[in-house]
């Protein structure tokens, strides 16, 4: 690179040609490397070792050739004096040599006094060439006793200059720098920087999510990813003088399979990271899940055993991740053990009570269970599940020789040990006796006892769903629902889950509940319904837990018909009695839906944050109520007269006084029965208020906030006339609603009064202060000064949802209600889609009277109760095929309009 730098610049007739041809011909080199090491990448993807030391090659060569420029052609010093040297240093990452194709070029420009006017002008010129090349430099010029001064003061400049690495100039000031930087920094403030990275760790954590197992994790700074296992480093080298992580294991502080771990996960996350950049052909560390599916496949992940490349490749991923957490807590504990880190208290919960003393075999070493005779412990393999009971029991943490003896046996979990009665007792123990399952269910599952255990549980995890729905893996998700369990029934949620505490309360079988739910999602993963095949995987998995017939039998039913109450609850109407009636054959007995209810609200709550809400509780609530009404009053006390009745009364004693008896029978006479079971008194009780004195071709609007269903509750009065629920729905999509029920009813005078329930782009109510302007988009729209189609084009999915691909399915009930067949339309969620499916059901002669929208991340689905012109249901095969073509045509051009 040199030499071909030296022939350009032979005949450059003054400076500024000279930085020209130096960009030109570095600039062409620099391709050239680059694109060498990106097709070295392409046949080798997984060797990111040697990319990142390539790149740094290159940039060394780089900047050499610059300081040659600056320092011989630029500004030729032959005799510099002693206060003109001057060494140009790499810091930080790249001074470990380690760069992925879009990292910062971060320098230290060392000088040994204040600087000089060549000096700085040769800085200045290397700075010009260097951003003429497009390189993002972080740079500094200091002093040997700047370095020094600011390296004490900020810990980030003070790790930077633990990677400090000459690449050209004066070496015996980088000598300098690097001797004194031990003696008089270093040594000294071993346990200040021991303590600062761990508080920086904790703090980049919680600005993550503080969850390993986030969706779209960030390579870098992610819980378990490249910055996790950089820090481990720096603690290292500082507190050891280690030079490579490899020294680790003749400290005795890593073992030589911990250390493969380490290299393991370094190799897979830089590889991960370098693909990143050179996709997105920039510096881009957050996995989202666009970047998700394009490094998977650069990286040969391919789609097998009825899952997508993507969902193995980011199992990888979270498997790597939950490593370098071990790895962290090696670490920390043999810091722990020369005092230079704090040794961790007593678990939280039990902070402020006394501790309880440990039973043989166990001692108590750096705060934390230790085994005294490894020899004694491994002679019983019951002892890998007792160590975790005596964890829960006493409160204190494991150490990590500990984990350490139980990772490197689990070979003594074979099938002998999974059938023993006291084996399946203790593991039956672990959840049903401390109050708080999660602690031993997440450290059992990271040391991979879980899955030795119950082999059936091992394929699921860091099992990724590829989905915008479900927050965590499956695994983790698993144990979240858990969780939620033992928080309810340590009483902490009685107000945000009043009825689930409840049931609790008046008892149920705890048994039955926490199996159900360690095997709910057992069976994913697999190209079978895993509700199908999780309750297979149950009936043999629950006798082994000790349960007995009947309580299998539960677990069983449970695992088959987990989503059963989700699904009546959100996607079915449950004013129609048909619904209740159908939901309670499915249950038969009260234990029953009490179990299911509890299951429930725990697995929707498991899912994520944000995806339990006010809505879901209030149906789920509304289900469970009519249900056990209608199982212990009888299924035939279920029916339209009834709830009718019930409704007019509820009607009439919510009006106003000054409503006389003849006006009340005027209203309630103007509406069919359908419209009285179907809404709420208190949506009633506003449309006799706007229908009074409304005028032919008055449109009339009300927003309120319904704060027991978390929703802001739109109201329309209106003469009805076709395709009324379509321009509403279309009104709605332009304002950025999002729709999640609808209701609408026609008056036997002829007026439609139509009911939606929004909620903003993040899934709360509107504020008050945003209503006047959301109603007066509605009512521009339903003018007509805007037309929907129009508007709607441009409005694309977001490229990072692009890559999820949901198939489109169509189903046609006529079971399900008395007198409506329910269209459910099954399909990916994308602007304006409900305005596309009403308006197609609209030109088709179908009227709509409920629609209920579920959304599940990038699915939706679409729920209709519909008639056809004459008040009918649609029976005919040929009617529905013809209009399943038509949503389906609808769908088509949705996608297309959405870029998707």
């Amino acid at each position: 690179m040199l030499d071909a730098l030296e022939t350009a610049l032979a005949n450059a007739p003054d400076s500024g040609a000279v930085r020209k041809a130096t960009v030109e011909t570095l600039g062409d080199a620099r391709t050239l490397g680059r694109d060498a090491i990106a097709a070295g990448f392409e046949a080798d993807p997984s060797r990111a070792r040697r990319v990142t030391h390539a790149y740094s090659f290159l940039t060394d060569c780089i900047v050499e050739c610059v300081f040659h420029v600056a320092t011989r052609i630029l500004h030729p010093n032959p005799h510099p004096t002693e206060g003109e040297q001057i060494a140009v240093l790499a810091v930080g990452g790249y001074g470990r040599g380690e760069m992925a194709p879009h990292s910062d070029v971060d320098l230290l420009f060392l000088t040994p006094y204040k600087m000089t006017p060549w000096v700085e002008s040769v800085i200045e010129s290397m700075l010009y060439i260097l951003w003429d090349l497009k390189l993002k430099v972080g740079h500094s010029s200091r002093t040997v006793k700047d370095c020094l001064r600011l390296g004490r003061e900020d810990l980030t400049i003070r790790t930077a200059l633990l990677e400090q690495r000459l690449i050209c100039g004066r070496g015996a000031l980088a000598t300098d720098l690097r001797d004194r930087l031990w003696a008089e920094l270093f040594s000294q403030t071993i346990p200040e920087f021991v303590e600062g990275k761990l508080i920086e760790r904790s703090e980049r954590h919680r600005k993550q999510g503080g969850q390993r197992y986030m969706l779209e994790p960030n390579v870098k700074e992610a819980k378990g990813g490249l910055r996790d296992l950089q820090t481990l480093y720096w603690i290292a080298k500082y507190r050891y003088g280690v030079r490579d992580a490899a020294d680790l294991v003749d400290l005795g502080v890593f073992r030589p399979e911990e250390f493969r771990s380490f290299e393991a996960a370094e190799r897979f996350l830089w590889s991960v990271r370098c693909h990143l950049h050179l996709v997105t052909n920039r510096a881009a560390d957050h996995l989202t899940f666009d970047m998700q599916v394009e490094v998977a496949a650069r990286l040969g992940y391919t789609d097998r055993g009825g899952r997508r490349g993507v969902e193995h490749f980011m199992q990888a991923y979270f498997r790597h991740a939950t490593k370098v957490g071990e790895l962290t807590r090696i670490v920390l504990t043999a810091l722990e053990a020369d005092n230079t880190k704090s040794k961790p208290g007593i678990f939280g919960f039990l902070r402020g009570k006394r501790p309880k003393k440990l039973k043989a075999p166990y001692v108590l070493h750096q705060e934390r269970i230790n085994v005294e005779d490894e020899a004694a412990f491994l002679s019983d393999p019951l002892n890998l599940l007792r160590v975790f009971e005596e964890a829960l029991r006493t409160g204190f943490l494991l150490h990590p020789d500990t984990m350490r003896l139980i990772s490197a046996n689990l070979h003594l979990i074979d099938q002998r040990m999974r059938e023993t009665p006291e084996a399946n007792k203790l593991f039956l123990g672990l959840m049903l006796k401390h109050g708080n399952p999660e602690r031993s269910l997440r450290r059992m599952n990271e040391l991979g006892v879980l899955g030795a255990f119950l082999p059936e549980f091992a394929p699921i995890v860091a099992m990724m769903q590829f989905n915008m729905y479900h927050s965590y893996t499956v695994d983790e998700h698993t144990i979240q629902v858990i969780s939620n369990l033992a928080e309810i029934e340590r009483e902490e949620l009685r107000d945000d889950l009043p009825l689930a505490s409840s049931i609790l309360k008046d008892g149920v079988n705890r048994r039955v509940l926490y199996v159900a739910m360690l095997l709910h999602d057992i069976g994913k993963g697999r190209p079978e319904d895993h509700s199908v095949l999780g309750a297979q995987i149950a009936r043999q998995v629950a006798p082994r837990f000790g349960l007995r017939k009947e309580e299998v039998e539960t677990v069983e039913w449970l695992v088959r018909y987990h989503l059963l109450m989700s699904d009546m609850s959100q996607k079915r109407d449950i004013s129609d009695p048909r619904t209740v009636r159908d939901f309670a054959k499915a249950v038969k007995t009260r234990k029953r839906l009490d179990l299911l209810t509890v299951l429930t609200v725990c697995d929707i709550r498991g899912v994520g944050p944000n995806v339990w809400n006010n809505w879901k509780a209030q149906m789920l609530r509304a289900l469970h109520r009519a249900t056990a009404l209608a199982l212990e009053n009888g299924l035939e006390d279920v029916n339209r007269e009834t709830r009718e009745a019930k409704a007019r009364k509820l009607f009439r004693d919510a009006m106003p006084n000054t409503w006389t008896e003849t006006r009340l029978r005027a209203e309630i006479g103007r509406h069919y029965g359908t419209y009285w079971q179907g809404l709420p008194t208190g949506a009633q009780v506003r449309f006799a208020h706007m229908l009074q004195d409304i005028a032919a071709d008055e449109f009339k609007v009300e927003l309120e906030p319904d704060e027991e269903r978390d929703a802001t509750r739109a109201l329309f009065a209106n003469e009805d006339h076709p395709g009324v629920f379509t321009r509403l729905a279309g009104a709605l999509s332009l304002v950025g609603a999002n729709i999640i029920d609808a209701r609408t009813f026609t008056s036997k005078d002829g007026y439609a009064t139509s009911v939606f329930w929004l909620q903003d782009g993040d899934g709360h109510p509107y504020e008050a202060n945003r209503l006047p302007r959301l109603r007066g988009m509605i009512e521009k729209t339903l003018r007509g000064e805007v037309i929907t189609s129009d508007a709607l084009q441009g409005r694309e999915i977001k490229k990072r949802e692009r890559p999820f691909a949901v198939p489109t399915s169509i189903t046609f009930d006529n079971e399900g209600s008395e007198i409506y067949t329910i269209v459910e339309v099954d399909t990916r969620d994308r602007p304006g889609l409900l305005y596309d499916l009403t308006r197609t059901l609209a030109d088709a002669n179908i009227y709509i009277a409920t629609a209920t929208i579920a959304t599940y991340g990038a699915q939706v689905v679409d729920v209709f109760y519909v008639k056809d012109m004459f008040g009918l249901k649609l029976h005919s095969k040929s009617k529905q095929a013809d209009l399943e073509k038509k949503l389906r045509a609808a769908i088509a051009r949705v996608k297309e309009r959405a870029g998707a």
